[in-house]
């Protein structure tokens, strides 16, 4: 198991320390020129890793996956370490992203298998799940977040500090993975009743693990821009869990299940048709 090393004292923009590490948050603008200039560099050096398995940390991706799930703010420790030693805050290992690629590439192919879509209907699944719902929907989201963080959450919008778009396509990974793993784990054995029984008790089941997993989903993203010392009011990332907790008394009470349409709408997108 990997243990990582203690991570120095977080630096806030409140405090300073003697350590001989960048600081954060001194809105130094060299520093942020070089950020800036070297972005193409450490995106291709990620890129080019992702082809040489033999130089990923896969005994520290394991520790972080373990850990989103049991204590998720070690694995922002982690973050903040490496934005002290060396200079950015987004992974420079691909070593988390194959991992969570390949989980989601073997639960598709489980789901596929329990829901009888055949060969090719489980290639499509795969293909769906990967590139659409991880890939194209989390490039999405982190826009998105990147987007809201730089014009609204920055303590100092003046200063030439900002968010890494790297970043917040990560916590997004973070935050994605233990998301998918209860739906995908957490309903497989109920897949086949959830899509053909519309009764309260798979109702209410079905919706409480949606909520849970996407609870936990929007928690992981509001650590994950806790860390970052630069920004101010990360709570209102919170907000939408009083939506959400809405939605689900509602759902509740008109019986609309979340997991039965999702099923549905997966068999439509491969041409799967359930036999009556």
């Amino acid at each position: 198991m990997y243990v990582p090393m203690s991570p120095p004292p977080v630096i806030t923009s409140n405090n300073t320390t003697t350590s001989t590490s960048l600081n954060v948050g001194d809105g130094s603008s060299s520093n942020s020129m070089f950020d800036r200039h070297s972005a193409a560099a450490k995106r291709y050096k990620y890129l080019r890793r992702l082809l040489k398995f033999r130089q990923m940390d896969f005994e520290f991706a394991i520790w972080q996956i373990i850990h989103l799930f049991i204590a998720p703010q070690k694995v922002f420790r982690a973050f903040q370490y490496r934005k002290q030693t060396k200079n950015q805050w987004a992974r420079d290992d691909p070593a988390f992203l194959v991992l969570l690629m390949v989980s989601l590439v073997v639960s598709s192919i489980i789901i596929g298998l329990v829901l009888g879509m055949g060969f090719f209907g489980i290639i499509k699944l795969v293909l769906w799940v990967v590139l659409i719902d991880c890939v194209l929907v989390g490039l999405l989201i982190s826009t998105i977040y990147w987007y809201v963080a730089n014009r609204y959450l920055l303590a100092n919008p003046k200063s030439n500090i900002d968010v890494e778009w790297a970043y917040c396509f990560d916590v997004h990974l973070n935050a994605v993975l233990p998301l998918l793993t209860i739906l995908h784990i957490g309903q497989l054995p109920f897949l086949n009743s959830f899509a053909t029984n519309t009764g309260f008790f798979y109702c209410l089941f079905g919706n409480t693990v949606w909520v849970i997993a996407t609870g936990y989903y929007v928690y992981i993203l509001f650590l994950g821009f806790s860390a970052l010392p630069f920004l101010r009011n990360v709570h209102v990332l919170l907000y939408p869990l009083t939506g959400l907790f809405l939605v689900y008394i509602l759902s509740i009470i008109v019986q609309w299940n979340f997991t039965q349409m999702i099923v549905l709408f997966y068999e439509y997108r491969v041409g799967h048709k359930r036999l009556p």
